[in-house]
């Protein structure tokens, strides 16, 4: 049994480590701190295994990488760099992703407005995910769709949204 778990893990381990990784890098941005950071979360995807739903490895290993990640950003060592005369320098925060970019600076309004001209399935899904900060899981759950289908629309959604701003961005125009 010990050996069949272990020979489950390992596979897991050669078929997301990339994923792992990459994921730390994005939200951490220092490719050291990823590695550390990748070891942590198979470490804890290893001490938690049991779990692990049937069929969700990579969704579970990407949030276990997601949050490592946040906690790592979130420390005391982080976010703060001890200097030699006793101040505090605040570190730089990594770069958000274009669409938050485009998002702050259009405005949660202008969000909201554009999120209710969106057509169905989108509507429901992002007033739920974007507005409301709900789960993919819990969204599929209130409104009775698969997890993965809530993905790809939350995924098509973000696409939709983001050529809305660019176009905006590009005409020059404000509303």
């Amino acid at each position: 049994m010990r050996e069949q778990t272990n020979a489950w893990f390992s596979e897991l381990v050669g078929q997301y480590e990339r994923l792992v990784y990459t994921v730390c890098f994005q939200l951490v941005r220092n490719p050291h701190a990823a590695e550390d950071l990748t070891q942590e979360a198979f470490l804890a995807a290893y001490t938690h295994r049991q779990s692990c739903p049937a069929g969700y490895e990579r969704q579970w290993l990407t949030r276990i990488a997601a949050n490592k990640a946040k906690d790592y950003l979130q420390s005391a060592y982080v976010r703060h760099t001890v200097l030699a005369a006793g101040e505090e320098l605040p570190l730089l925060s990594p770069s958000p992703p274009p669409e938050e970019l485009a998002l702050v600076r259009s405005g949660v309004s202008e969000i909201r407005r554009r999120i209710e001209t969106l057509r169905e399935p989108y509507r429901q899904v992002c007033r739920l995910y974007f507005l409301e900060e709900k789960k993919p899981e819990e969204i599929a759950l209130a409104l009775g769709r698969p997890v993965k289908t809530v993905h790809t629309q939350i995924a098509r959604a973000r696409q939709i949204l983001r050529s809305q701003l660019e176009r905006r961005e590009d005409d020059g125009t404000v509303s």
